[in-house]
């Protein structure tokens, strides 16, 4: 399927009318006390008349505000405003965009002065109950990111079409650490040659493949996403093991039978936290006595996790409606809640995760003329630079993480 028409879990709106000046004035004098109190002044920030309102260390990369309805948006809508500005054109990087948003994602605790901190409840957005991970919701959220188009994410990811974090050696490509990740998850599941396993979250096929391919398993593999469903079947029929994949349209919570293995990658980060223990009470289920599980998720560390819970932000507006990233404590605890599994193992890949992204983003940008050809325009393409930009930033600061678990009945 090619896209015609762009098509996104939110649309970018007007900023306020200037006539909220006071707001502007105070998003402006807070926005400014942030960046001027980041320590070693990573970052330089230009005002739309080409003036300083913070000037950085030496060879600080610097964001540019193009316009003044840059701190209108801001002063309305806050993070998500900072987002719809660039979104909007209304600031940019003077060269890198993850570098300027490095210094962001290093500092997120002093970005915001303690009292607003201790308030933030009274302003902050909550999570829209139209977005809970229901079976009916949850099949809505994910078509609103992965059935955006297949041509789209097959311009940036490599050739196993894979969307997630890879696992580099030195020398490794793109794809050659997908591969390793792939082999990886394999091993730390337990896969025997021969097994049945199921796959919760089929991505385009990739994980299948290589169980049908590499260790001659039956694959029954589900989503949520009709593209991704109908291009994962499509590389089974071209790898020449599509009568060892059963690809199924179907939520976690509507699977029946028994499994040797269970394997998940970067699927859990769209169940929702009120349906965390859900999710492990149904694998536990359908885990065969002896069975084990491997799961890849993104973490996130537990106070930053306990602090924005149920916070809406501009990932959950423009990219991933529902969704909500873990901290390996919070999964410990879902684990054990309704079900028998528990962690037995983790190996934290984070570090890989900023590659990853980096080699996504300049994909990304390099094809942005053929984004463009896919039906998708400018506010879409800025914003897709952006997200991956984003995460980038937070991958290479620590702040977000990502960890393989092995889950077992003791």
């Amino acid at each position: 399927m090619t896209a015609v028409a762009p098509v996104a879990p939110g649309r970018l709106t007007a900023p306020p009318a200037p006539s909220a000046a006071m707001r502007s004035a105070v998003a402006r004098a807070l926005f400014a006390r942030a960046v001027r109190r980041m320590p070693g002044r990573p970052l330089t920030v230009r005002e739309p008349d080409g003036s300083l309102l913070a000037e950085g260390a030496p060879g600080a990369p610097e964001l540019h505000i193009r316009r003044s309805s840059f701190y209108h948006r801001l002063g309305a809508s806050g993070k998500i405003g900072f987002g719809e500005a660039y979104m909007a054109g209304e600031w940019g990087a003077v060269g890198d965009l993850a570098d300027v948003l490095r210094p962001f994602a290093a500092n997120l605790e002093q970005l915001v002065p303690p009292l607003l901190q201790r308030g933030r409840r009274l302003f902050e957005p909550r999570q829209p109950r139209s977005e809970a991970n229901t079976v009916g919701g949850a099949a809505t959220n994910i078509r609103r990111h992965y059935d955006l188009s297949n041509e789209l994410f097959a311009l940036f990811l490599d050739e196993t079409m894979t969307y997630s974090c890879a696992v580099f050696a030195p020398g490794d490509s793109l794809a050659a650490a997908q591969r390793r990740k792939y082999r990886a998850i394999a091993e730390l599941a337990g896969v025997q040659r021969g097994d049945h396993v199921l796959e919760i979250g089929t991505g385009w096929g990739g994980m299948a493949v290589h169980l049908a391919s590499a260790l001659d398993c039956t694959v029954t593999s589900v989503t949520l996403s009709a593209e991704q469903a109908a291009l994962a079947r499509r590389r089974a029929r071209q790898a020449g093991v599509h009568d060892l994949i059963d690809v199924r349209i179907s939520d976690y919570r509507e699977v029946r039978g028994r499994f040797d293995r269970i394997v998940s990658i970067e699927m859990f980060e769209a169940v929702g936290e009120r349906y965390w223990p859900d999710f492990f009470e149904a694998c536990d289920a359908l885990l065969a006595p002896g069975g084990r599980m491997a799961l890849q998720t993104i973490t996130m560390p537990h106070d930053r996790y306990r602090a924005s819970r149920r916070a809406h932000t501009w990932i959950h507006k423009y990219i991933f409606p529902g969704g909500l990233i873990p901290s390996r404590r919070a999964v410990e605890e879902a684990a054990g809640r309704r079900s028998g599994l528990r962690v037995t193992r983790a190996v934290e890949i984070g570090r890989h995760y900023e590659t990853t992204l980096r080699h996504w983003r300049d994909r990304f940008v390099a094809r942005r003329a053929d984004v463009y050809g896919l039906g998708f325009d400018d506010q879409f393409a800025r914003m897709w630079e952006l997200y991956l930009a984003y995460c980038e930033a937070g991958f290479a600061t620590g702040r977000l993480g990502d960890v393989q678990l092995v889950l077992e009945r003791p």
